[in-house]
C-alpha cells in the first residue's frame, strides 16, 4: 500500500500531536488545576465537534448512546487523563508521563479476557516486558521520588485500557458524534470531579497556560481525533494505531527539547523495554481484528 500524501500528514499528525500534548498539559496545569482544566478542555472540544455534526446534519445521540458514552468517557478522560494530570501536578514530567501510559496497549490485551479474546504467547511475552519496563521506571529518579504519582499513571492507564475495551460492546454513537459525546460527557466528569476535590484558582492563569489550553482544545483534541479517525478508514489498523509506541517517543524528545526535562538510564531502559512489548504484542493484534476507537491515550 502506498502512502498518499493525506495519509502522511495524518500520520505525521497524529504522530506529533498526540506526542505533544503531554508537554502542553504540564505547561496549562502551571496555573490551573489539573482536573478544572481537563473539563474545560474536553467540555469545549466535544461541544464545537457536536455542534458542527448537528449543523451537517448528523443525528443526535440516543438516551443509551449518551449513557454509553459518560461510561466510556469517565473512564477515559477522567480516570486515564484526568490521573496523568494529578501526577504532573506532583512533579512527575511529561515526558516520563508518557512513558507509564505507553503501556495501556498491553493493559488493553488483559482486560480483553473479559469479554473472549485471549492472548497467546508471544502476547503475554509482551505484557511481561511491559511490566518489567514499568519496574525499571520506577527506579529512575522522578517515580522513585513520588511512588503517589506512579501509582496515578498506572491506574490512569488502567483506566484508559479497560474502558478502551469496554467502549467496543456498548453502544456508541457513529464515528465523530461518537468522540463528540464521550469528550462532553467526560469533560462534565472530570469538573464535578474537580469541584469534589475543592480545585480553585488561586488567580488569574498565565498567558502560557491559556496558549497551551488552546493548543490541547484545537490541535490536540479536535485536529487529533480528526486525523485518527481519518486514519483508521484509510489505512490497515496496525498502521493506524502505530502512534501506541511512537507518541512517548516524542513525548520525550519535546520534554527534553523544549520542556527542560532530563531522562536517566534507567528511565531510558524502561522505555526500550516498554516499547519493544508494544511492537511485539500489539503488531500482531492489530493486524487480525479491528481496533477501538482509542487504544493508547494522548496526554
Amino acid at each position: 500500500m502506498s502512502l498518499r500524501p493525506p495519509v502522511l500528514l495524518a500520520l505525521l499528525g497524529v504522530y506529533l500531536i498526540w506526542g505533544s500534548t503531554y508537554l502542553a498539559m504540564r505547561f496549562a496545569i502551571e496555573t490551573l488545576p489539573p482536573l478544572l482544566m481537563g473539563g474545560i478542555r474536553y467540555v469545549c472540544a466535544g461541544a464545537l465537534i457536536l455542534l458542527v455534526l448537528r449543523l451537517r446534519g448528523h443525528a443526535w445521540p440516543s438516551a443509551r448512546q449518551w449513557r454509553d458514552s459518560t461510561i466510556v468517557g469517565s473512564l477515559l478522560l477522567l480516570g486515564g487523563n484526568g490521573l496523568v494530570g494529578l501526577a504532573m501536578e506532583r512533579g512527575v514530567s511529561s515526558g516520563l508521563s508518557a512513558l507509564v501510559v505507553g503501556v495501556t496497549p498491553l493493559f488493553a490485551l488483559v482486560f480483553a479476557r473479559l469479554w473472549g479474546q485471549r492472548a497467546q504467547g508471544r502476547e503475554w511475552t509482551g505484557i511481561g516486558m511491559g511490566l518489567a519496563g514499568l519496574v525499571l521506571l520506577n527506579f529512575g529518579h522522578e517515580l522513585s521520588a513520588s511512588p503517589v504519582a506512579a501509582g496515578l499513571l498506572i491506574l490512569a492507564a488502567l483506566s484508559w485500557s479497560f474502558g478502551s475495551m469496554w467502549g467496543r460492546h456498548l453502544q456508541l454513537p457513529p464515528g465523530f458524534m461518537a468522540s463528540a459525546a464521550q469528550m462532553l460527557a467526560g469533560g462534565l466528569a472530570m469538573l464535578l470531579a474537580s469541584q469534589l476535590r475543592g480545585e480553585a484558582l488561586l488567580g488569574p492563569p498565565s498567558a502560557k497556560t491559556l496558549w497551551a489550553l488552546a493548543y490541547l482544545i484545537f490541535i490536540g483534541a479536535i485536529l487529533g481525533f480528526s486525523a485518527y479517525v481519518y486514519l483508521l478508514g484509510a489505512v490497515r489498523p496496525a498502521l493506524a494505531t502505530s502512534y501506541a509506541y511512537v507518541n512517548p517517543l516524542v513525548a520525550v524528545g519535546l520534554g527534553v527539547w523544549l520542556g527542560g526535562e532530563s531522562v536517566d538510564v534507567m528511565e531510558l531502559a524502561g522505555l526500550a523495554v516498554i516499547l519493544g512489548g508494544v511492537v511485539m504484542v500489539y503488531l500482531p493484534a492489530a493486524a487480525r481484528a479491528p481496533v477501538p476507537a482509542r487504544v493508547a491515550p494522548e496526554g
